[in-house]
C-alpha cells in the first residue's frame, strides 16, 4: 500500500465547532505514510536498511513556488542522525486545500530532485562525508531551510556548515552565499562531540546551525536563523548544558552580498527555532519548539517578530547568555499561534515532535490567508508526514505582503 511513486493522499477533516477561533481555523491535516516512496528512482538501501527512495524527513521545510498549488518540500540529512549515507533531495508536490471538502487537504508528489554540488557530486547527510582539511571537497550536507526565489531559484539553508546555497531546478548548486566566519566552527569532525568546546570556541553548535530560511516579498533578501545560540554567545555552561537564549538571524542581500545580524530571544534555552517565514519586509513568523512529542510536549509555538527596532549585532563577537545590554535590542516578539492550544486537537498522545516547516500559500476562496505547517517525521516508517492547513483572517496578518514571482517561475 502506498508504494507507487505518484500518489494522492487526502487529509482528515477536523471539526471543532464553536471552539475554533473566529480569526484562525484549522482546516485539516493531510497525512502521508512514513513508508511512502519518492520519485528519486533510487533502488538500493542505506546501511541501516532504509530504502534510498524513502519519502521521509520531507517536512523539514516547505516553500511555495508561486505556481498554482505547487510547493517544494525539503528532506533533511536522512535517518539515524547522519549515521548513514542518504542522498539529499527536494520534492515538488501539489497541495490542494478545499476548506469545505470532505478531504480538505490533499498532497500529491510530482517530482523528486537529488541535490548535487557544483561538480555534479551528490550531497549526502552522512557525518563522515566531511572534508575538514579540504572544505571545497566537502559533500556533507544537512538541508533544513528552503525558499524559492522570484525566478524559481531554490535557496537552501544548511546546518552542518552552516551554509546558504542557491540551486537550479535540476538540483545542482550554482553558488554559495556569504556567511560570516563567526557562524562556522573552527574545527570540523565526523564526531559531533568533537565540534563542541573545548575543540571549538566559536560557531554553530552541532545540530544547531541554520534551521530556517525566509525570503523577503520582493525577493531581494534572505534571512537564515540558527536553531540555537552560537557557541561564543554563551550557548553552554561548563557542564555543556544549554543556557544561552539568543539565536542569530542572518540577513543576506541577494544584490550585493551585504549582511546584517539580529538577536532572537528564545523563550527557554532548552527550546530551539525550526523556521522563519516573511510576512513583509520587516515582520516574520518564527516557529519555536521543544524536543518532546506526545503528552510531554510543552512548546510548539509560532511567534510574530519585528526587526524594525532591533540592533544590528554583526560586530558583536559574543552575546550574553541571558540578557542583552541596554545598548542592544533584540527583535520584538509576540505569540501568534500556539499549536498546542486544545482547540486544534494536536496536543496529546499523537502530538508530533518536529514541527519544522512554514509556508504561505495562495489565498483561500473566501479571501483568508493560507498558512501551511509541516512535520519532519525523522524518516521513521511508523510516523507519517503531516501537513496542517490553517486559515488566517486578514486582520490577524495586517501588513502581509505576498511574495513576488515572475510569470515563468516554477516552469521546467
Amino acid at each position: 500500500m502506498f508504494r507507487q511513486p505518484c500518489w494522492l493522499l487526502a487529509g482528515l477533516l477536523l471539526c471543532f465547532g464553536s471552539s475554533v477561533d473566529a480569526e484562525v481555523e484549522l482546516l485539516g491535516v493531510a497525512t502521508v505514510p512514513g513508508t511512502a516512496t519518492d520519485r528519486s528512482g533510487l533502488e538500493d538501501q542505506a546501511t541501516d536498511g532504509t530504502p534510498l527512495n524513502r519519502f521521509g524527513g520531507q517536512g523539514s521545510a516547505i516553500a511555495y513556488t508561486g505556481k498554482g498549488s505547487e510547493y517544494w518540500l525539503l528532506s533533511d540529512r536522512g535517518p539515524k542522525d547522519g549515521q548513514v549515507d542518504f542522498p539529499c533531495r527536494v520534492h515538488r508536490v501539489e497541495i490542494l486545500v478545499t476548506p469545505k471538502g470532505q478531504a480538505p487537504v490533499q498532497v500529491r508528489l510530482l517530482e523528486t530532485v537529488l541535490l548535487t554540488d557544483e561538480r555534479g557530486r551528490r550531497l549526502t547527510g552522512a557525518l563522515d562525508a566531511v572534508e575538514a582539511v579540504a572544505p571545497e571537497k566537502n559533500r556533507r550536507y544537512d538541508p533544513e531551510g528552503l525558499r524559492v526565489g522570484s525566478d524559481g531559484t531554490i535557496y537552501i539553508a544548511e546546518e552542518y556548515g552552516p551554509l546558504v546555497d542557491a540551486f537550479n531546478l535540476q538540483g545542482r548548486r550554482i553558488r554559495s552565499l556569504p556567511v560570516p566566519a563567526a557562524f562556522r566552527p573552527l574545527r570540523l569532525s565526523r564526531n559531533p562531540a568533537e565540534e563542541l568546546p573545548p575543540s571549538n570556541t566559536r560557531g554553530r553548535q552541532p545540530n544547531r546551525g541554520f534551521e530556517g530560511l525566509a525570503i523577503s516579498p520582493d525577493g531581494q533578501k534572505l534571512y537564515a536563523i540558527t536553531q540555537g545560540p552560537l557557541i561564543q554567545d554563551n550557548a553552554l555552561d561548563a557542564a555543556g548544558k544549554r543556557v544561552g537564549r539568543f539565536c542569530r538571524i542572518l540577513e543576506i542581500s541577494l544584490q550585493d552580498g551585504k549582511t546584517r545580524q539580529f538577536a532572537y530571544p528564545l523563550d527557554d534555552p532548552r527550546y530551539g527555532v525550526s523556521e522563519i517565514l516573511a510576512i513583509n519586509e520587516r515582520e516574520f513568523l518564527v516557529l519555536e519548539r521543544d524536543g518532546q512529542a506526545g503528552p510531554a510536549a510543552r512548546c510548539k509555538k509560532i511567534f510574530r517578530i519585528d526587526l524594525r527596532e532591533a540592533s544590528d549585532i554583526s560586530s558583536v563577537e559574543s552575546l550574553p547568555g541571558k540578557d542583552l545590554p541596554a545598548s542592544l535590542r533584540p527583535v520584538s516578539k509576540q505569540l501568534f499561534l500556539d499549536l498546542l492550544d486544545p482547540r486544534w486537537g494536536i496536543a496529546g498522545e499523537q502530538c508530533p515532535e518536529k514541527f519544522e516547516g512554514l509556508a504561505f500559500g495562495p489565498d483561500l476562496p473566501d479571501g483568508r490567508r493560507l498558512l501551511l505547517v509541516t512535520v519532519d517525521n525523522d524518516f521513521l516508517p511508523d510516523q507519517p508526514l503531516r501537513v496542517y492547513a490553517f486559515a488566517i483572517d486578514r486582520a490577524d496578518l495586517a501588513g502581509y505582503q505576498p511574495q513576488q514571482f515572475s510569470p515563468t517561475t516554477g516552469s521546467k
